[in-house]
């Protein structure tokens, strides 16, 4: 390793959503990789906190909401923390100005953001637009800045993750669970933050899995069980709604006892991609939200993109055709 800090108590900060916290937890496994009696300290929102704690290699959170809304008291607990270092990974100028006045020794982050000029005294060049880099891969790369240069192959980061630390599933949840079928669970919506299926899709892959094989889950929030309410009253019997029924705990619970889960570049893909489970992730040929950049890392998990290069539909969300052009029977055949 080249430039080796000698670190005792590293912050991580990623206050940022739960797909982006789930691609930066391979940085964790990494360092403790080449610094295994370092503590680490993640800082996150509130709804990632049971993202990170399920992360063995997380020593500690710090959440980012009590941070950004009380500066004494966050200026206290950076204190208290005891880190040395700090790597701003989703870059927060109120943060990085935190660590500084907290006397956080080294504090690192990339060259492009102006705020960093007055907080940062550790930089690493690192631009994300035009990268061919997965975006985990990104996020290690601002680990040469504590010596760390390996930067693992896309196959290989599913090692790191270490996503193992569960919350136990509760009864009335497991006992949705069907012991004798493959169980899937399709999760249609993105909370809009990324490209859709869209629903008659979701329909046509339904019907081409029987009731007596599979056992079929609709997962999502509050306010998408509201959007898919009509959409659902035309599914058949063997499908079961689960939206907004389970908390972020259970829902990691109840997706780690699953078989399958479907759905576009959203946070509960990359929870199945990093309990393991067969993930399927649904993109469009687009940078820099095509799989190349944002697809599900773990073992068993799969990318599916239309083989075109298409701008078109930038700039209409709501109808992408070339997501539409993926058909139901490619989905099915990988649960097949």
């Amino acid at each position: 390793m080249k430039n080796k800090l000698n670190i005792k108590k590293i912050i991580i900060s990623r206050p940022d959503a739960i797909g982006d916290v789930l691609l930066t937890l391979p940085m964790c496994g990494l360092i403790k990789k080449y610094f295994p009696e370092v503590k680490i300290i993640f800082i996150g929102r509130t709804y990632t906190e049971a993202i990170i704690k399920c992360c063995e290699h997380v020593d500690e959170f710090i959440n980012a909401d009590v941070l950004l809304k009380d500066h004494s008291e966050a200026i206290s607990l950076l204190k208290q923390s005891g880190a040395d270092s700090i790597i701003h990974v989703f870059p927060n100028k109120h943060i990085a100005k935190l660590a500084k006045q907290a006397g956080i020794k080294n504090r690192i982050g990339t060259t492009n953001r102006w705020f960093h000029l007055f907080s940062v005294n550790r930089f690493v060049a690192l631009s994300r637009k035009n990268s061919d880099l997965h975006e985990a891969q990104l996020n290690i790369k601002l680990l040469s800045a504590i010596g760390i240069e390996e930067v693992p192959e896309i196959d290989k980061l599913h090692a790191y993750i270490g996503f193992t630390k569960l919350p136990a599933l509760e009864k009335e949840h497991e006992a949705l669970i069907h012991p004798e079928k493959i169980n899937v669970i399709l999760h249609p919506k993105s909370n809009a933050s990324a490209r859709e299926w869209s629903l008659d899709h979701f329909k046509a892959l339904i019907d081409l899995l029987p009731a007596d094989r599979y056992q079929i889950f609709i997962s999502g929030t509050d306010k998408e069980k509201i959007i898919l309410s009509d959409w659902m009253k035309q599914l058949p019997a063997h499908v079961m709604d689960i939206t907004g029924k389970m908390s972020l705990p259970q829902f990691i619970a109840f997706i780690h006892k699953a078989n399958y889960l479907v759905a576009a570049s959203t946070g509960p893909l990359h929870i199945a991609s990093s309990l393991g489970i067969g993930a399927i992730g649904i993109y469009p040929p687009i940078r820099p939200m095509h799989p190349g950049r944002w697809k599900p890392i773990g073992k068993n998990a799969k990318a599916l993109v239309v083989n075109k290069s298409c701008e078109d539909c930038r700039k209409t969300p709501a109808s992408c055709v070339c997501m539409n052009l993926i058909q139901a029977q490619q989905v099915a055949e990988l649960i097949r």
